[in-house]
């Protein structure tokens, strides 16, 4: 019997009742004609998309606890926020996240066991399971009366010391997480040592050389040894200073306390009276004899020992009070020598890594993991001048703040090599020779093979290109878009760059071609530069610059009726009136005649010879100037063809197109003017221009020596924020219910108030048709406006060769006029097979090596670029034009402009980024909107297959950065250092698992150290407790049932005791079992053959019986 499936169904009737829709919406239109539709074959169904979060890239955002295991070398990390970043090798990193959020406090490992424990700022204890690839929770213990300060479990122990706010000790089972009866009360501990409080626990240690001695230390500055059998206080240590730390020596006979004064005491155990040393390692010693002036407070100390040489005293913080503007300092005393390892931001907390985790043993350190407010510093203390290790983790996104993010799937494959070969060069000296030391746990089995680049815009005007195939993240190439800028030499200097108070140079879009490696970035200064790739290094004497005016002001705004398509038969020709000059630059005046800022960019270019490595090389700058004292307005859109060899981007204000290959100015033009006579607000220029900048415009062709270069004030223009602002498809004004025509039909509305202009958001160069009565394709481009208007612009280029060099490049309006509701996102183009139809390119080739004239030509040739009709183009090769907004998506058939499916993506809400991608063969539309959903819909039908309430949108950083691309990925800026990537794709989510690294490996714990003979003689060496006599219900009874309530976990398979055990003791526990086995089988063989004697000694005595009674009569008995 065939199952049936309900969900197909489904589908099938949202796709039956889109088809109607769009049947409706299109007939409307253009009855009568309909694209052979169902001819594509939508393979995509709802099956086929899933929602999940893959990983997590980047530095922990607010790191607030740290802690190391180090038999498995997994490093943790905790944050302010209630997250865990777990990393091992390079490759091998968890995000775990606490349902409450509330900060961590502090971590630590069950050692070689496979778990974690955590604290957090709630006063909740919880145990995580690291025995599988996603971490879960086993346990969590809540504190109901007390506060949780201070944690300590010792080494292959399962009782775990709690300190807490009013000064008491607790212990808790980590195998059941219970609380014990065992109680250290405060006011027992200190007795009459103290006469107040001493205030919240900030230490819990126990001797190394004796298991039943534990330190605590007050805040206050009391510390006492307390006796875990005979439960008191053994000795009781006082000093006039607040402790922050206590470490021990290895022998268990001394420990060092860090105090608030920036001192140091040293105390003998036996000796409690006073210490037996103090000193203040960054306080300028009086000659007098006095006492030294009091520095800053030593947060934490380290007393680690060596078997050959002397013993390392490290600490964080100490510095005198007038060193005012010294950077954060990491102190490592070792014998006589003191150095100080300035840090570049606040030491949030330090571990020093060590040869044995037996605290009993000579510790031997070998380097010091300095967990910062914004980075991770791993130092190597056996070189000379303790050198850094190379940190081999993506911390460094964050290096500068991220601006903006593109991320490409399935690029080509020679890409990535490349990428890294220039940035290679790039990679800093002087680090550590050695290996990076942490390096647990084991990578996943990747099966994705498709090469994957995310390339980061920041606020410094850097990008990164990053290797992020297969679900890793590794830096492959950094460059600085500064370079081609004079730099202020003093802070008053500051020329023209006052449109922002800072970071001037901060990326805003970047537009990326992988296949022939052209760049293109727009940063917030109104600038726009084109780089090439090249693998050969240059230097530029003179960087080529074009200046462009682009300035309008509008009168009235009267809307058209809705989703009107018109076609305009004017003609025009482009102009290529302004060449930048290669000797000068061509900014010539600073003021208009009223002594107004005018005909000045906002950044100065270099004057001087720029020398370019391999890899990323500037070739034409253009700059957006002053405009009758107004600012240029920031760049909203962006687009590059590297087969064209043409730029196009347009702000609030209109639209520029460049030819990159003769550096010229084809058009300039406002948003306006784009319209002609067919403007559906018929909206007038205010004034006549004032003035004049030779410029590219559309003009009617039998007026092509005239350009129509009228400019005027903008009745919105006040002065630019002066803060880094996002693209205007990301301010949608959030009062207005819809940005549709219909609410703008009202005669009221006589300007543009609720869009103050009409910014350009979207552009696409592609090769389609441009006129309903086109029987070819032809190159040209899309623009998108906020108003929801698509335009069409016709490009006539010339042959390739050296006619391209010579010969303009006519730019021409097609007339054709689109309509959406929303301000336009994004623009593809199908063909006949669903398939998306990518921008014409030209492929990759050096471009500093002088090719031979022939091989010159026959390459440009190669362009897949269609200049004339070719009479071989029949009408039937239909192609269809999809167009998201912020509110809808449509399919437009072309050549015919009938719209064949329309869908509404949302009607209380706007999309925020939307992207036509391919998965599984197939072609889709993915769109996230501003109320957290993310949504894909099936090409061409519009159907619906994915709806997800994900993520709401808290931050317009995540605005600002998330995007999607191919084969079901997607990425945003979670935090401000830290990347998260999803994928909606469900072969991804199911083979994710395997893609995963392993955090725990099976790894034996180093042995035990040797005693030796004499002091295993007389009783020497460690001294070990049973915790479970002292510690057990049996013994200690039970904890309060209202002090703490344990909550069970939903962690993994693996279950309490496979969490809390590690592999001796999963041998142990077979062993035994093994044992019992054995046991009970021979007593089982022993009970068997005493039943078969006594089996056998009945039979003989049954037998004699017989034998006796076999001749007697019955009436004998």
């Amino acid at each position: 019997m065939k199952k049936f499936n309900i969900r197909k169904v489904l589908d099938g009737l949202t796709a039956a009742a889109a088809a109607s829709a769009s049947s409706s919406s299109s007939s409307s239109q253009q009855p009568g004609q309909r694209p052979a539709d169902s001819d594509i074959v939508e393979s995509l169904c709802s099956e086929h998309f899933q929602l999940c979060k893959t990983v997590r890239h980047g530095f922990p955002y607010q790191p607030s606890a740290m802690a190391f295991d180090p038999v498995q070398k997994i490093l943790a990390i905790g944050t302010q926020t209630g997250s865990l970043r777990l990393f091992g090798r390079p490759g091998v990193e968890c995000y775990c996240q606490h349902d409450s959020s509330a900060g961590v406090i502090q971590l630590q490992f069950l050692v070689n066991e496979g778990a974690l424990v955590s604290a957090l700022a709630d006063d909740t204890l919880h145990l995580w399971n690291l025995r599988q690839k996603r971490p879960a929770i086993l346990h969590s213990l809540k504190f109901n009366k007390e506060r949780i300060t201070f944690c300590h479990l010792p080494f292959q122990s399962k009782w775990l010391y709690v300190g807490t706010e009013r000064g008491n000790v607790h212990i808790v089972n980590v195998e059941s997480f219970t609380l014990s009866g065992y109680v250290i009360m405060w006011n027992k501990a200190i007795e009459l040592s103290s006469k107040s409080h001493p205030g919240l626990i900030v230490h819990i240690s126990d001797n190394p050389m004796d298991e039943g001695k534990l330190l605590i230390g007050f805040e206050s500055g009391t510390l006492v040894l307390w006796d875990l059998k005979s439960k008191k206080g053994e000795y009781r240590y006082s000093y006039d200073e607040a402790i922050h730390s206590v470490a021990w020596h290895h022998e268990g006979k001394q420990f060092v306390c860090s105090h608030s004064d920036g001192s140091l005491t040293v105390w003998n155990v036996r000796s409690p009276i006073k210490p037996a040393q103090i000193i203040t390692p960054h306080a300028k010693q009086p000659k007098d004899g006095k006492k030294p002036e009091s520095c800053k407070p030593i947060l934490k100390v380290e007393y680690r020992t060596c078997k050959s040489g002397d013993p390392f005293i490290i600490f964080s913080g100490g510095l005198s009070y007038d060193t005012v503007g010294r950077r954060p300092c990491l102190t490592v005393m070792h014998g006589k020598s003191t150095a100080v390892l300035e840090m570049d931001y606040p030491i949030v907390d330090f571990l020093t890594l060590c040869e044995t985790p037996y605290p009993s043993d000579f510790q031997d350190p070998f380097a010091v993991v300095v967990l910062l407010e914004k980075d991770l510093v791993v130092v190597d203390l056996g070189q000379n001048g303790y050198p850094i290790f190379e940190n081999p983790y993506p911390l460094d996104i964050h290096e500068s703040p991220v601006t903006c993010c593109e991320y490409f799937a399935d690029c080509p494959v020679d890409l990535i090599p490349a990428l890294y070969s220039v940035g290679a060069k790039q990679k800093r000296q002087g680090y550590s020779k050695k290996e990076w030391p942490i390096n647990g746990g084991n990578w996943g089995l990747g099966t994705q093979s498709y090469p994957e680049i995310i390339i980061t815009g920041h606020a410094d005007g850097s990008l990164k290109f990053w290797d992020a195939s297969a679900i890793t993240l590794q830096v492959l190439y950094k460059m600085k878009t500064s370079k081609v800028f004079e730099k202020s030499r003093n802070k008053e200097e500051k020329p023209y760059t006052d449109i922002v108070d800072e970071d001037p140079y901060a990326i805003q879009i970047i537009s990326w071609c992988p296949e022939s490696r052209m760049l293109c970035v727009a940063g917030v200064s109104a600038h726009v530069i084109v780089y090439k790739f090249s693998k050969q290094e240059v230097t530029t004497e003179v960087i080529q610059m074009l200046e462009i005016r682009l300035h309008y002001e509008i009168n009235d705004l009267e809307s058209p009726e809705t989703d009107q398509i018109s076609t305009v038969g004017i003609s025009c020709q482009g102009s290529n009136s302004q060449t930048a000059n290669s000797q000068s630059h061509p900014s010539t005046s600073s003021t208009s005649s009223d002594g107004l800022r005018d005909n000045v960019p906002c950044l100065k270019i270099r004057s001087t010879p720029l020398k370019q490595a391999a890899g990323y090389q500037a070739e034409v700058v253009i700059q957006l100037v002053w405009v009758n004292g107004e600012p240029p307005q920031q760049i909203t859109s962006l687009a590059v063809n590297s087969s064209y060899g043409l730029l196009v981007f347009g702000n609030c204000n209109g639209i520029a197109m460049v030819d990159y290959i003769q550096k010229t100015i084809l058009l300039n033009l406002g948003t306006i003017e784009l319209y002609g006579s067919n403007d559906p607000y018929q909206r007038q220029p205010k004034s006549p221009r004032k003035t004049r900048q030779a410029s590219g415009g559309l003009c009617d062709i039998n007026e092509s020596s005239t350009v129509l270069d009228d400019r005027c004030k903008s009745p919105t223009s006040a002065k630019m924020s002066r803060k880094l602002s996002l693209p205007t498809e990301l301010k949608p004004d959030l009062d207005v219910k819809d940005n549709s025509f219909s609410r703008s039909r009202s005669s009221s509305v006589t300007s543009i108030d609720k869009e103050s202009r009409e910014a350009i958001t979207a552009l696409h160069f592609s090769e389609t048709y441009t006129r309903k009565a086109d029987t070819c394709t032809s190159p040209c481009l899309w623009v998108g406006t906020t108003l929801g208007t698509v335009l069409v612009i016709v490009l006539n280029l010339p042959p390739g060769g050296e006619q391209r060099l010579t010969q303009p490049v006519i730019v021409s309006p097609s007339g054709t006029i689109l309509r959406l509701k929303g301000a336009i996102l994004r623009m593809a183009f199908l063909d006949t097979t669903g398939s998306i139809i990518h921008p014409a390119h030209d492929p990759w080739k050096e471009p500093n090596i002088q090719e031979e004239k022939d091989e010159k030509d026959k390459c440009r040739k190669l362009r897949p670029v269609s200049v004339s009709p070719s009479s071989s183009q029949e009408i039937s090769e239909t192609q269809y034009a999809v167009i998201c907004s912020e509110k809808q998506a449509k399919v437009i058939s072309l050549p015919s402009q009938n719209c064949v499916y329309k869908h509404n993506i949302t009607e209380t809400s706007f999309v925020l980024r939307a992207d036509i991608v391919g998965l599984n063969g197939s072609t889709c539309l993915a769109c996230f909107c501003a109320n957290g959903h993310i949504m894909t819909f099936s090409l061409p039908s519009v159907r619906p297959l994915l709806d997800v309430n994900y993520l709401p949108l808290t931050d317009m950083r995540i605005a600002r950065t998330f995007c999607f691309t191919n084969n079901g990925q997607a990425l945003y800026l979670v935090s401000p250092t830290e990347i998260q990537r999803i994928t909606y794709s469900q072969g991804t989510c199911e083979n994710l698992q395997e893609m995963l690294g392993e955090l725990f490996t099976p790894v034996e714990t180093p042995d035990a150290p040797n005693r030796g003979f004499f002091k295993g003689l007389f009783g020497g060496g460690a001294q070990s407790l049973d915790r479970e006599e002292l510690f057990g219900e049996s013994v200690a009874g039970k904890a309060s049932r209202s002090l703490a309530q344990h909550i069970p976990g939903t962690g993994g398979i693996e279950g309490v005791k496979g969490a809390a055990s590690g592999v001796a003791g999963e041998l142990a526990r077979a062993r035994i079992a093994l044992d019992e086995r054995g046991q009970k089988l021979s007593e089982l063989e022993e009970r068997t053959a005493a039943m078969l004697y006594s089996a056998d000694t009945f039979s003989k005595h049954a037998h004699e019986m017989m034998l006796k009674c076999k001749d007697k009569k019955w009436y004998q008995f």
